[in-house]
C-alpha cells in the first residue's frame, strides 16, 4: 500500500496559471509528500464539497484565491463555512489582494488565515513549507475530518 495514499490532501483553488505554476512548484522544491488537488475557479472549488459529501475525504487544507471567475473565492469560503460538515475545514485564503475589506470580509466570513501571495519565490517556498508544517502535519482535526 501507498504510505501516502494516508497523508490529507490540499485543495489549492487558484485560476492563474502563473500563480498556479509558482505555487505547485514551491510545494515539490520543499519535497511536500501531500497530494495536491486544484480547482481552477470558485464553480470548480464548490464541486469538492459534492465529492466529499458523496465520501472522498476532505483534505487537510483549502488554500484559496479570491479574485476567481465563475464564483468568488469569498462566495466559495461562504458556502463552505454555512456547510454543516465541511465547516471545519480549514481555509487559507492565498491571494494577491491586499484590500482591507477583503481581509475583513474573509476574516467574518470565518477563514482560518489569510496570506498575500510573495512574488519573491524564495518566500513562496518559506510559505508553501508553513503551510504543509502547520496545516498537515501540526494543526489537530476533529474526528473524521
Amino acid at each position: 500500500m501507498n504510505p501516502f495514499l494516508s497523508l490529507p490532501t490540499i485543495l489549492l483553488v487558484e485560476d492563474n496559471p502563473m500563480d498556479l505554476d509558482l505555487t505547485l512548484r514551491a510545494f515539490s522544491k520543499k519535497k511536500l509528500s501531500n497530494h495536491i488537488d486544484v480547482a481552477r475557479d470558485g464553480e470548480e472549488a464548490l464541486a469538492y464539497i459534492a465529492r466529499w459529501e458523496a465520501g472522498e475525504k476532505p483534505p487537510a487544507v483549502i488554500l484559496l484565491d479570491i479574485n476567481l471567475p465563475k464564483v468568488s473565492g469569498l462566495e466559495v469560503l461562504r458556502q463552505l463555512k454555512a456547510h454543516e460538515r465541511f465547516r471545519r475545514v480549514p481555509v487559507v485564503i492565498l491571494t494577491s489582494s491586499r484590500e482591507d475589506r477583503d481581509l475583513k470580509q474573509a476574516y467574518d466570513l470565518g477563514v482560518n488565515s489569510y496570506i498575500e501571495k510573495p512574488v519573491n519565490f524564495g518566500k513562496f517556498m518559506e510559505v508553501a513549507e508553513q503551510i504543509e508544517l502547520y496545516w498537515c502535519v501540526l494543526n489537530e482535526r476533529p474526528a473524521g475530518s
